[in-house]
């Protein structure tokens, strides 16, 4: 393998142009553009195997080659940039993108065990990682097993909280407490106790844990700092969730918080549920 050069000045024009095309929904002109963006990864004097790898990645997701061979397609990406450019963030979002093909195929194990290669070990941003626990959460939700259902979607909070996507975060906020609500316990370990108690197991089970109510205060304050901005939309899960807790919690204030927005709120189950 010859030693991976940057790209040309033209390259990279192309590889902006591709980006804006993509970002407009023009997704037949960046297709044609990617072709002439990969003929060019491929003659450089010295291959750009980066290049490569990102724009077969995008051409997968774009429909560009057969539906049997999106799968070989982005394992060929994967296993291209963990050789040149391992925990990069375009290695992280290859990942992403690989064990979503595997979620999507019915193959949720594998897609568990793709995200497992997202880590701060191997170097990847907060970002990444928290948007791979986000989604092993999902999955791990989907089959019933809720205890590390629940450490992953913690985890994901916390990591997106901290790299500054606090949208993401309130999505992470609102999964767990959908859950957290259905068994509390205030003698049951905190949610950062059992991250660091938790050990590997060999498969998963179908498995509940009790939420500690100090917790469900953490994440109710996160979805409230962020839906109290706006509580306009016809449908507000995440209003309804801090109401569902501030009944259960018996903490008035929640409810307070968003009877004081009443007359802006549109979603007419919240009405009914304020009104009552």
């Amino acid at each position: 393998m010859g030693k991976e050069t940057a790209p040309t000045e033209k390259t990279t024009s192309d590889s902006l142009l591709f980006q804006t095309l993509l970002s407009e929904g023009n997704t037949e002109k960046a297709l044609i553009l990617s072709e002439k963006i990969l003929e060019q990864s491929r003659n450089l004097g010295d291959r750009n195997f980066e290049s490569e790898a990102w724009i077969r990645m995008e051409r997968a997701l774009l429909g560009a080659i057969a539906p049997e061979n999106v799968g070989n397609e982005l394992r060929w990406c994967v296993d291209r940039l963990a050789s040149i450019n391992p925990g990069s963030p375009l290695h992280g979002l290859a990942l992403l993108n690989l064990a979503s093909w595997h979620r999507n195929s019915n193959e949720r194990m594998m897609a568990l065990v793709t995200l497992a290669d997202i880590s701060s070990d191997a170097g990847h941003p907060v970002d990444l990682i928290g948007l791979s626990r986000l989604e092993s959460g999902r999955i791990l939700a989907s089959i019933g097993d809720l205890e590390p259902a629940m450490r992953h979607l913690w985890m994901a909070m916390r990591r997106l909280s901290s790299s500054d996507m606090p949208a993401e975060a309130v999505v992470c906020a609102m999964e767990w407490l959908d859950m957290a609500l259905d068994d509390i316990d205030p003698n049951s370990p905190t949610m950062d106790e059992r991250i660091v108690d938790a050990r590997p197991r060999e498969n998963p089970g179908m498995t509940t844990t009790p939420s500690n109510p100090s917790d469900i205060k953490e994440s109710v304050e996160i979805i409230l700092s962020n839906a109290l901005k706006d509580v306009s939309g016809m449908k507000r899960d995440d209003l309804g969730l801090v109401l569902d807790a501030s009944e259960t919690l018996e903490e008035i204030q929640w409810r307070e918080a968003i009877e004081e927005r009443q007359s802006e709120i549109q979603d007419p189950r919240l009405i009914d549920v304020l009104q009552s």
